[in-house]
Formats: structure tokens, C-alpha cells, sequence
């Protein structure tokens, strides 16, 4: 099994206030076994260090104290990991199609991987149009097809569909399962959305206001796709909504 541990037994941030230094404590003894093909999903307030969890994994924030470990080894280049951003974060000065291709330009078959994948995201016709002519819906998907893209063993995405249209932000959560469901790779997705926690997640884990911790890890066995007006979906939303309770300590 190619799971995911995680280990944080400290992880924290200067502050100062007042002139007075002091330490704001994200994590505090936080372990976390993700198994391999999951769809994980952190749930939890604003400010409470999902992104901070995010930059771990990928490896961007190695100041804290713990480790996170795959396969009995640590996570390193071997493991190819992808990460979605809030914003789609395209380069400006390549096409659609070249910000699909930027991460496996230099493997075989590159540009079949990358036609193919912009075909699945439905924006073949704008294969060729720079991010600044696409509508924030499109460079979403063009984000996304680019994430699949070097065939990941872990994914990251970081809240990848706020502030946008209802609608949009639909169809984008759908076409994120039907590419995770093609190879499976293990997903961790942060959001503050419950609903869309629900809709996406194997398994959610609920985290406290900081220092954060694990209110509640609870597996969705809701069949795919899932209807919020579901009544077992609707049972869910009000038993996590009851049951956990943000709390500081």
C-alpha cells in the first residue's frame, strides 16, 4: 500500500504583538493516516491551518517539527505530487494548451496527454487561447486538466472552486471526480464548504479553530454522484453540523 502518513508534532508560526514576541501554534501532535486512492477532505473554519497542512505535503513549508512519510519512506521528488490553488494560477504567456503541457513537456507523449486531457475538460476549440481570453470558469479547468496532467500519486487542492458561480463551481466538483476516477490518485481537498465536502469525500476530517486538531474523521459511503437533497446527504449535513463543534483546546 502507497499510503500517506502524516506526523506533525509541532508546527507554529512567530508573532509579534505589542513589541512582545509570541508563538501561534497551528499543529499540535496531529497524525493522519491517508490510504492510497483516497478522496480526503479537511473541513474546517477560516485560519484554522488547512492551507498550512496543504504546504507540508507539497513539501513548501518545511519549518515544522514531524514528517510526512509514504511507503515507509519520506515523501520526496519520486512521489509526484500536484497542487491546485485557490486562483488557477496560469502562466500568462502560454496557451491553454501549453499550461496543460508545462509540467510534462519533457515526457514521451506529452502533447497526446495534454490534448487529451483538454478535450475531457471540454475546452478543445480554446486550445490555443492565452488565460486572459478565457472566462474564470475555464481557467479553472484548464488548472485542473493541468494538475492531472503529470499523472499524480497525490493531488492537493486548495479550496480550487471559491468565489466562483454556483453552476460553475458544479460542473467543475463532477468533472474533478470523473479525471480523479480514471487513475485514482490519493486527493486531499481543503475547503470550508460542507456541502461540498459531502459531495466530494470518501472521508472527511474536521478540524478545530487553532491549535487545530481532529474534531471528527468520518468515511461518506454515499454512492456517486451524490444529491445534497438526498435525504441520507441531508442526515449528514445536520449530524456534522450538531456534532462538531469548533473549538480552540
Amino acid at each position: 500500500m502507497n499510503d500517506l502518513n502524516i506526523e506533525i508534532k509541532k508546527k507554529s508560526f512567530p508573532l509579534k504583538i505589542k513589541d512582545k514576541k509570541k508563538e501561534n501554534i497551528i499543529f499540535k501532535s496531529l497524525n493522519i493516516k491517508i490510504t492510497k486512492g483516497q478522496f480526503v477532505v479537511f473541513f474546517g473554519p477560516s485560519g484554522c491551518g488547512k492551507t498550512t497542512l496543504l504546504n507540508i505535503i507539497a513539501g513548501l513549508d518545511k519549518n515544522f517539527d514531524g514528517s510526512i512519510v509514504t511507503e515507509n519512506n519520506k515523501l520526496n521528488s519520486k512521489k509526484k505530487i500536484s497542487y491546485m490553488f485557490q486562483t488557477p494560477r496560469l502562466f500568462p504567456w502560454l496557451t491553454a494548451f501549453n499550461n496543460i503541457l508545462f509540467p510534462i513537456k519533457k515526457e514521451k507523449n506529452c502533447e497526446k496527454i495534454a490534448f487529451n486531457l483538454i478535450k475531457k475538460v471540454g475546452l478543445e476549440k480554446y486550445r490555443n487561447q492565452y488565460p486572459d481570453k478565457l472566462s474564470g470558469g475555464m481557467q479553472r479547468r484548464i488548472a485542473l486538466a493541468r494538475a492531472f496532467a503529470p499523472n499524480p500519486n497525490i493531488l492537493l487542492l486548495d479550496e480550487p472552486f471559491i468565489s466562483i458561480d454556483k453552476k460553475i463551481s458544479n460542473s467543475l466538483r463532477k468533472l474533478l471526480i470523473k479525471l480523479w476516477r480514471k487513475n485514482k490518485p490519493t486527493i486531499v481537498f481543503v475547503t470550508h464548504d460542507l456541502d461540498e465536502a459531502i459531495e466530494l469525500a470518501d472521508r472527511i476530517f474536521f478540524l478545530s479553530n487553532l491549535p487545530a486538531k481532529i474534531l471528527l474523521d468520518h468515511e461518506i459511503n454515499l454512492t456517486r454522484p451524490r444529491n445534497p437533497n438526498n435525504k441520507k446527504f441531508i442526515f449528514l449535513k445536520r449530524l456534522f453540523s450538531s456534532t462538531t463543534r469548533f473549538k480552540t483546546k
